[in-house]
């Protein structure tokens, strides 16, 4: 890793840094160790004995292709309200994009913040029958298996990937995802801010094509977290790792228009146009509202888990990642840590992914002028951060969102055409703009052995 200059302004003292980078590395070392003690409890790599069946299951596609992700999304806490009984009696029907096409498709189911055993007893997938549709669209309905049998059991703490199944999957198509849980198993582990319109049924219904019984529509994803494709069009993933910004929070809902999305689109379009050097890679989406590098919230397993903490579960264990977009750091600039233990925490990140052959694209923070937390001393820390992102000592590219963003006579603030109103998260016009910004020749090349 290579370190700034020694006049660089604002540098601490070595004995600090070194101490930060002791701490960082410790952090980092346990939590592969809690990850490698729950087995594929949150993607570590671990699999339990069904997980192991479904990722050779002798029913898997023998057609050649690669295996990608076409959506993601982090698990975040446990969902107030479901404990104990979950979703029991409940058919939860989640409505997902892809951004890959496919011949065969898989998800992972997760009981991470489960407090008892989740038995799903029957899940599906289809395409839906079109844009904001609880139904399927006609002949594409999959019963689901793990391990060979349409009944699974999920530990509290673990997740569960499934057989694969033949299905033909276009790039930019809604999925319909739904699964069925006869009995109490809370408190269910969601993702919150989906902005995306899912749909619940009373009863069985998970195979029902139609979407008359989904009558209760819901904003979060549930037990979901990834859907991965055999794909003959794309050949890896790009993980976009971040925060609400990256969460895409503010976007308008069920329109896909975070900027992981904007950026998608215009990588397929680029790919589509012929573009020479343009990478085929599918794209998914690893923000979480309010995450922080280094710093999770309460409750074992913690809610909300630190990126440094997350990496491996988010990034790592992924299928077939190339490039990771890390846009972090302005929830630990709100929550006053230093500007180098933010860099620090960066640093470690970008260690993780070089271990794996992981390019990573390192994104500058983005204005917070005119935020309520907003103040002198925590715009000095951004700044700071920015700068050295900037220098190229961080990342392996840099994107430069805060660029892009900010408003040119007023920098500490965004662009009002970007700025979604509340002063911190961008607006639909915004997450475009950063979608755009991503130079798509930073996602080739050769990763550094050393930084």
């Amino acid at each position: 890793m290579t370190q700034r200059p020694a006049g660089d302004d604002g540098a601490s003292p070595t004995r600090h840094r070194a101490l930060l980078s002791a701490i960082i590395t410790l952090i980092v070392a346990v939590s592969a160790c809690i990850y490698v003690g729950v087995s594929a409890g949150d993607g570590s790599g671990g699999d339990s004995p069904a997980e192991s069946h479904a990722r050779h299951n002798a029913a898997d596609p023998v057609s050649a292709g690669t295996w990608v992700g076409a959506w993601s999304a982090a698990p975040v806490g446990g969902e107030p309200g479901t404990e104990p009984a979950g979703m029991a009696g409940r058919s939860v029907r989640n409505v997902v994009h892809t951004s890959a096409a496919g011949t065969s498709a898989r998800i992972t189911l997760s009981n991470l913040y489960g407090q008892s055993p989740l038995t799903v007893t029957h899940a599906s997938i289809a395409l839906a029958a079109g844009h904001g549709s609880s139904a399927a669209a006609a002949g594409t309905m999959r019963r689901l298996t793990f391990g060979g049998a349409t009944s699974v059991t999920v530990p509290a703490g673990q997740q569960i990937l499934s057989d694969a199944v033949r299905l033909q999957v276009p790039q930019g198509a809604d999925v319909l995802v739904t699964t069925y849980a006869p009995a109490e198993s809370g408190p269910v582990t969601f993702h919150p801010y989906a902005r995306q319109i899912s749909y619940l049924a009373d009863g069985d219904r998970v195979e029902n094509p139609s979407g008359t019984p989904y009558t209760q529509r819901t904003s979060v994803w549930r037990y979901l977290t990834a859907l991965d494709v055999l794909s003959h069009d794309a050949n890896g993933t790009v993980v976009a790792f971040g925060d609400s910004i990256t969460d895409g929070s503010t976007s308008s809902e069920s329109a896909n228009r975070r900027w992981p999305d904007a950026f998608s689109q215009r990588l397929r379009a680029a790919v589509a146009a012929g573009r020479q050097g343009v990478p085929r890679y599918s794209v998914v989406n690893a923000g979480i509202s309010g995450n922080q590098i280094l710093v999770s919230r309460a409750g074992r397993p913690a809610e909300n888990q630190s990126g440094l903490t997350r990496f491996a579960r988010d990034v790592l264990d992924r299928p077939n990642v190339k490039v990771v977009i890390v846009d972090l750091g302005i929830n630990d600039t709100l929550h006053d840590a230093d500007a180098d233990a933010i860099l620090t925490g960066l640093r470690a990140l970008v260690r993780q992914a070089h271990a794996h052959g992981i390019k990573v694209v390192g994104a500058t923070l983005t204005p917070i002028g005119g935020y309520p937390r907003y103040t002198g001393a925590r715009e000095t820390v951004r700044e700071r951060v920015n700068a050295v992102i900037r220098s190229g000592t961080v990342y392996d590219a840099v994107v430069d969102f805060d660029k892009a963003l900010r408003d040119p006579y007023a920098p500490r603030r965004y662009a009002a055409e970007y700025d979604s109103g509340d002063h911190l998260h961008p607006s639909d016009r915004g997450y475009r703009k950063m979608g755009d910004t991503v130079d798509l020749a930073d996602l080739t090349g050769a990763v550094p052995a050393r930084l």
